[in-house]
């Protein structure tokens, strides 16, 4: 009856959900049982069949079966089993569906030579046999299934735990390699039919689906161009003169596989933390290189790092900073930074030449704290005082250095006793410099030139030594205006070099302050002075403090105060709101292909306004003397670079026509006439010359000997006879 149906309606029916469903529908209401479907074909190690209808008392037989030579039928199921190497199972799927799996028990491995172990395929068609599954009820076969089974062995290498690889020449001198899908080492890679590991059995496998191209080491045949390829009786018009004669290692496909080498992968990353690695510690210290102690560890101090106080960060060798921790004590510390002792802090350290350094430590107690101490909110009761003793305050380190190395360190270390019936906030001050000598070690802004973004290099006349030459570092400055943007709370930033910037903060101003003008403008002078203290500017990166001619003069130009305006009861002029800082630069040379610049003069200047209040619109601070209003207070930067030859002056024509000049648009006329102007510069003008009337020449010859003349030269014959 499942038979009937299976003709009936599976073969109109075009989904295969669809014959399913019907399927489980009949088995169920006619009380029997059928696989579905009835006839696989397997090239795998595992099969599986769905078994639909009854399934009680149902039990399964597997026997390998041999279809007849003649027919083809391999006659009745039989609810005999037999020894296979197939391994059957089963799952229920639903309440009228189980699913029938074959398992092959057996390794797909090719045997090697000689090899004695059974459990492997002694050829490469490894299983090839036609097996039967019948349900059986009580003995009495209801349904059965047929499988043909058909299973290549496994071509795997014989040591693929060493993940050999195979090294290709390399391909810049020769244009192809061997077999460049050969990537496996004494073992046949599949779709590699060049590769001599494969055996002739392997080739069958896949000798239709062979890599096709250069990377299955089939190289292009010859192109026409080639004058080995062409023939006398079959040859184009331009041959033989235009044809190339090469020989065939130059091909397209050289350089196609440049190095040859095989990168491994490397494995990606995880969510776990990382393992950090000990530090290796160096030899001689070199600029931003970590100093270590001499037990071979990280020589730490406080310091800021993303917004946050770290305890425990590396310090690097010539790297100044200054931070500060900001810490809210509800008792007293009890253990590093903020209680240290004396063993803590004199520690050796390696010097970077072989020996180490002790770090000597000067202890200060501070007796002001208003520096360090905040108060905070009251979290203890007022009977419960804290009293902290020998708290530390600040770690000021000194590290003296010359070459290579460190000659000695030297540590403040400024402590305090905290004194309190409630919480306290403490801010602890951290800082470490470089002295070479007694200099400070500064960063350069380039060697010798400035480089853009970098910190133009200000200077001071030190008026404390008695060396009147000596040069004190410091830098020339823009407003930073943070929060809120007054200039109370404004901070300052370095001038960049090449990058021109403007930045400002806002004065506030009452109808008050405008009645004293003088002191207006004597407050917002000493404002934008106090962003330049410096007189001189360094000329290159890293100028030497003692050379005077390292260093240009800062130009300051005076404030014009011959005005005839006259202040008022609510306005005054002459404010100077806006400083202009005016730099020229020049080009002096390149140094392993970076471009050397220098500074030649810095100018100040400030641009005059008259302040007045707005009277207009809600609370007029017209009326109110105390009532405020914003005033900018603003700063700028400008770089010039000076160019080094200006050249002869422009005509008249060069610059009324710019169409024609090739310097100042995109296309030049003069220049279609190449090589036989002088616009061409890739070689000596008499030579491209020579060579274009060369080239020339051979044109006009192989148009005469082409097809036009040739059938000028019929026609003329055939007039002629």
């Amino acid at each position: 009856m499942a038979n009937v149906v299976d003709k009936l309606f599976c073969s109109s029916i075009s989904r295969p959900a669809a014959c399913v469903l019907l399927f489980i529908y009949l088995a169920h209401t006619q009380n029997v049982v059928v696989f579905q479907p009835l006839y696989l074909t397997t090239t795998g190690p595992s099969v599986s069949a769905l078994l639909l209808g009854n399934m009680s008392d149902i039990s399964l037989s597997l026997r390998t079966v041999t279809p007849s030579n003649t027919t083809g039928s391999i006659g009745s199921p039989s609810c005999v089993s037999e020894f296979t190497q197939w391994v059957p199972s089963t799952e229920q799927v639903g309440k009228t569906a189980v699913r029938v799996q074959l398992r092959l028990n057996k390794s797909l491995r090719l045997c090697g030579e000689n090899e004695t172990d059974t459990d492997c395929c002694p050829k490469p068609l490894c299983v090839l046999e036609t097996l039967q599954v019948a349900a059986c009820v009580g003995g009495t076969p209801q349904t059965s299934l047929v499988i043909q089974a058909k299973i290549h062995a496994l071509l795997l290498p014989a040591n693929i735990g060493a993940e050999n690889n195979t090294i290709i020449p390399n391909q810049v001198y020769l244009p192809l390699g061997s077999c460049p899908c050969d990537l496996t080492f004494s073992a046949c890679d599949v779709r590699c039919c060049c590769d001599k590991d494969c055996s002739i059995e392997d080739l069958k496998l896949f000798v239709s689906h062979c890599l096709p191209g250069p990377f299955g080491g089939q190289v292009s045949p010859a192109p026409d161009y080639q004058c080995s390829v062409q023939s006398s009786e079959n040859s184009p018009d331009w041959f033989p003169f235009l044809c190339v004669n090469s020989p065939p290692e130059n091909n397209p496909y050289l350089g196609l596989f440049y190095q040859g080498y095989t990168i491994p992968s490397k494995p990606g990353p995880s969510f776990q933390m990382p393992i950090l690695s000990t530090p290796v510690p160096v030899n001689v210290y070199n600029q931003g290189s970590p100093i270590f102690t001499l037990n071979d560890q990280y020589f730490t101090i406080p310091q800021k790092m993303l917004g946050r106080c770290v305890s425990n960060a590396p310090v690097a060798f010539l790297k100044n900073f200054k931070d500060t921790c900001v810490t809210l004590l509800l008792s007293c510390p009890t253990g590093s930074p903020l209680l240290t002792s004396l063993t803590d802090l004199r520690i050796k350290v390696k010097d970077g030449q072989g020996g180490d350094v002790m770090v000597d430590v000067i202890d200060e107690v501070a007796t002001d704290l208003s520096p360090f101490i905040s108060s905070a909110e009251a979290v203890a009761s007022p009977d419960e005082k804290m009293v902290c003793e020998n708290v530390t305050l600040a770690l000021d380190y000194k590290f003296y250095w010359k070459g290579n190395g460190i000659t000695s360190i030297t540590l403040t270390h400024t402590v305090g006793t905290i004194t309190s019936n409630s919480s306290v906030v403490l801010t602890t001050r951290y800082s470490a410099v470089f002295l070479n000598g007694e200099f400070m070690g500064e960063t350069n802004s380039g060697n010798p030139g400035y480089q853009v973004g970098r910190p133009v290099i200000a200077g001071m006349e030190d008026t404390l030594d008695n060396n009147t030459g000596l040069i004190q570092r410091t830098s020339i400055n823009l407003w930073k205006p943070v929060s809120d943007g007054l200039c109370s709370t404004a901070e300052r930033k370095p001038v960049l070099f090449g990058e021109n910037s403007t930045s400002g903060c806002l004065l506030r101003v009452s109808q008050q302050n405008l009645t004293e003008c003088t002191l207006l403008r004597k407050t917002v002078t000493s404002l934008q002075a106090a962003l330049i203290t410096a007189t001189y500017v360094a000329k290159s990166g890293n100028p030497d403090p003692l050379t005077m001619t390292d260093w240009v003069n800062i130009s300051f130009v005076t404030l014009n105060t011959s005005t005839t305006m006259e202040d008022t009861t609510s306005s005054c002029y002459g404010i100077p709101s806006h400083q202009h800082i005016h730099i020229w630069s020049l080009i002096t040379g390149m140094v392993d292909g970076i471009t050397q610049r220098d500074i030649r003069a810095v100018q100040v200047s400030y641009s005059l306004s008259t302040w007045a209040l707005d009277c207009g619109g809600g609370v007029s601070p017209c009326v109110d003397p105390v009532e405020t209003q914003f005033f900018p207070v603003t700063s700028a930067v400008t770089f010039t670079d000076i160019p080094i030859n200006t050249g002869p002056p422009k005509t008249r024509f060069q610059i009324n026509f710019t169409e024609y000049d090739c310097n100042r648009n995109d296309v030049c006329w003069l220049e279609l006439a190449f090589p036989f102007t002088k616009y061409y510069t890739g070689e000596r003008y008499s030579q491209a010359l020579a060579k274009g009337l060369i080239l020339v020449f051979f044109f006009i010859t192989a148009s005469i000997l082409g097809t036009p003349w040739r059938q000028i030269r019929q026609v003329w014959s055939c007039a002629a006879r």
